[in-house]
């Protein structure tokens, strides 16, 4: 339970990043460095190379902010195993997310294996990253093993992308912001009514087309998270307030993932994010009831437990 506006409520949050070993290791590769000098390099700690441990770091840290839940997401693809471990070690506190990268080669194989594992909850598409449309053949084999399941969530990354760990080590960013507008995942998400869709970031600037998407799919879902600096974007000055209140006016609070976009230790847990929302919600009159919902119940009621 976290103190809030309305008293103690519960928190799941539906947007982590899991910076495994492996993640780092990644960018080690790609920087021509030791993994070992990654650290160091962002100031950050380097994690333990046994993902179990990693999440046995996250645990405490949520506790002592009161955060019951979190979705972790395995940010580089082809590291589902690490999430998985997370949540094998703590599944009442954890649901694994992968990112999965449909273009390349044994993308639906190694989903597949993810998916037996009893630990992955959702796919997280990242289409300007890897440069494909999402409404590629190939994004529809992935969406039909999810839609199989009788819960699970694709996670579509829309608007603009800008990774900031790579920018801070000098690696380019070569995506396509061409195959990043929420309007192209319409008829995907009216072609698999029973699966249900996740825009973070209120669609990253998107903003218009993002609400234009849920107001004609009642399966698409706004996550909250992270400090929503694609505001500056926008030609009418827009705050946190005043996104919220449009957001629910279109999608309801019924459809609203509260998330930090929390990632890397020292910092841990995002609670900046957490204030920052809690607030806003409360100056538009947000009641208990529904902030329950988008602070918690949301998340919760769409994914089963952990097997």
């Amino acid at each position: 339970m976290i103190q809030t506006p309305w008293g103690r409520l519960p928190v799941a949050d539906a947007h982590v990043h899991f910076f495994s070993h492996r993640f780092f290791s990644s960018l080690a590769e790609q920087k021509g460095i030791a993994a070992a000098q990654i650290g160091p390099l962002l100031n950050w700690q380097l994690p333990p190379s046994d993902p179990a441990e990693l999440a046995d770091v996250w645990v405490p840290e949520l506790d002592q902010h009161g955060v019951e839940r979190v979705a972790l997401i395995a940010s580089v693809p082809g590291d589902a195993e690490s999430v998985i471990a997370a949540v094998r070690r703590h599944p009442t506190r954890f649901y694994g997310y992968m990112m999965v990268n449909p273009v390349a080669p044994h993308a639906l194989e190694q989903a597949k294996t993810a998916l037996a594992s009893g630990h992955i909850h959702a796919f997280c598409f990242f289409p300007a990253m890897h440069r494909y449309s999402i409404q590629d053949d190939r994004v529809a084999a992935l969406l039909q093993l999810l839609a199989a399941r009788p819960a699970a969530l694709a996670f579509v990354h829309c608007g603009v992308l800008s990774v900031g760990v790579r920018k801070a080590l000098g690696l380019p960013s070569p995506f396509d912001m061409k195959f990043s507008n929420p309007i192209d995942l319409h008829a995907v998400a009216l072609q698999f009514p029973q699966l249900r869709f996740v825009l973070p970031h209120f669609g990253a600037g998107y903003f218009r087309e993002a609400l234009m998407l849920c107001d004609l799919c009642p399966n698409v879902y706004l996550d909250t998270s992270s400090s929503n600096s694609w505001m500056r974007y926008e030609e009418a000055h827009l705050d946190l307030r005043t996104v919220f209140r449009r957001a629910l006016v279109v999608a309801g609070a019924r459809r609203l993932l509260f998330g930090t976009d929390s990632s890397y230790f020292p910092r841990g847990w995002h609670a900046g994010i957490f204030d920052a929302q809690s607030k806003a919600l409360y100056e538009i009159g947000v009641n208990e009831e529904s902030a329950r919902l988008i602070l918690h119940d949301n998340l919760v009621g769409l994914l089963p437990e952990s097997a």
